[in-house]
């Protein structure tokens, strides 16, 4: 199993982000809370999310609720909350980066 590691704070805002892609190789990242930021298409973090080995997560429900859902770059994979609970069965360890 590969690691999941799931960020939470916009990258405008934290070095989370920047943190998560300079150490975690191949991986799956989901973004939730603010994270869902760096998902938005044309910025500046589309481009490292969008590398070779990443396999990135959208949490719809925090997409939605920051009116974001229409914006969400298609290269990435928006899901549910039963799919953010999949993803931590299916991964191990699961990483945080807040």
């Amino acid at each position: 199993m590969s690691t999941l590691h799931i960020v939470s704070k916009s990258p405008f805002a934290s070095s989370a982000l920047a943190d998560c892609l300079r150490v975690c190789g191949e991986a799956t990242i989901l973004l939730i809370e603010d994270a869902v930021n760096a998902a938005i298409a044309n910025n500046e973090w589309i481009e490292p999310l969008k590398r070779d080995g990443l396999a990135v997560y959208v949490l719809q429900p925090d997409c939605d609720a920051r009116g974001l859902s229409q914006r969400i770059d298609s290269k990435f994979t928006l899901t549910d909350y039963p799919g953010f609970v999949r993803l931590c069965c299916e991964h191990a360890p699961v990483t945080s980066w807040y």
